[in-house]
């Protein structure tokens, strides 16, 4: 594996959990680093860290706050 990917890699805590629970990433970075970006949409995919499950997030917490408060009336 390049020096620059495990750069990135150890820069960031998600990426080293994620890469300790799909082993089979190791492969394919020592192979190509053009697959980080692959490596990266992944991480964010199983974790839920990409902008749209934000912001859906955000959305589920203000329905709950509404409904609460219409309860509270």
């Amino acid at each position: 594996m390049s020096i620059d990917i495990q750069y990135k890699i150890n820069s960031d805590p998600n990426y080293i959990r994620f890469l300790r629970e799909n082993s089979y990433w190791y492969k394919y970075l020592n192979r190509d680093p053009a697959y980080f970006k692959d490596f990266v949409n992944d991480m964010k995919d199983k974790y839920g860290l990409k902008a749209t499950d934000r912001f859906n997030k955000m959305l589920d917490n203000i329905n709950m706050l509404q409904m609460f408060i219409d309860v509270l009336k």
